[in-house]
């Protein structure tokens, strides 16, 4: 069986799509480095190597659409793009992980 299709993504400009990807990078790395999170510090360390390569090129995205003209963020067609994309679940690994219920004494 298929897994089910997933809604297309709106409309977007080719600098408003490499926002959407570069925010997604650092978000991703953000959540490896998280130390709330499990895991070894050795993936912490190279996702955070990575970090600053990939938050030039998010730097460089924002760039590109303020050199276009493309001087205002559409939120809730972006916010869309970013559901498509899985973004709550990955923006999701960056927060601080619901605290563990006491167990009964």
């Amino acid at each position: 069986m298929l897994p089910p299709e997933l809604p297309p993504l709106p409309a977007l400009t080719r600098a408003e799509a490499e926002l959407i990807d570069r925010y997604l990078d650092v978000v991703d790395l953000l959540g490896r480095i998280n130390p709330a999170r499990p895991g070894d510090t050795y993936r912490g360390l190279r996702a955070a190597q990575a970090l600053v390569a990939k938050a030039t090129a998010l730097r460089d995205a924002l760039e590109l659409m303020h050199r276009r003209g493309e001087n205002e963020v559409h939120a809730p067609t972006l916010a869309r793009a970013l559901r498509v994309l899985d973004g709550e679940r990955r923006a999701g690994r960056v927060a601080l992980p619901p605290e563990p219920e006491d167990s009964p004494a």
